[in-house]
């Protein structure tokens, strides 16, 4: 599995956003602080809206900031908002993409990875990743 451009922004601005908790911040200052393309960003927040991680503002005041306690969200949540399920092969997320996965002996691996890097992620929380 590799983590897309787009899930590597996300992760960035939820960072930042952490470091700014409790306050809205405006899209240029995210995007200027963590080096992301301001236009990317903007699609990138719509995502992490749409999935409850921010909530946005609108107006001359307006911005985004998180939805909820840094605590409360983990890499998982993110990497899902911007790029689905984590899964080294697709069989693994959903088995009958390939007529071989009941027979095939290396399905249980990608089943048990995906598992392993699902866990890993879900324990690893915003407020616990410390600074840049």
């Amino acid at each position: 599995m590799q983590i897309t451009r787009e899930t590597d922004y996300a992760i960035r601005c939820v960072h930042y956003l952490t470091r700014t908790y409790g306050r809205v911040t405006m899209v240029d200052e995210i995007a200027k602080e963590m080096c992301i393309p301001k236009s990317f960003l903007a699609k990138i927040v719509q995502k992490l809206s749409k999935a409850g991680i921010v909530r946005s503002y609108r107006g001359v005041k307006g911005g985004f900031e998180l939805s909820r306690h840094p605590g409360k969200i983990t890499l998982l949540h993110v990497i899902e908002a911007t790029q689905g399920p984590v899964a080294m092969n697709a069989c693994a997320v959903d088995p009958q993409i390939c007529g071989f996965s009941s027979a095939c002996s290396i399905h249980p691996v990608w089943v048990e990875v995906r598992k392993k890097v699902e866990n890993m992620l879900r324990k690893k929380n915003f407020a616990d990743l410390g600074s840049l």
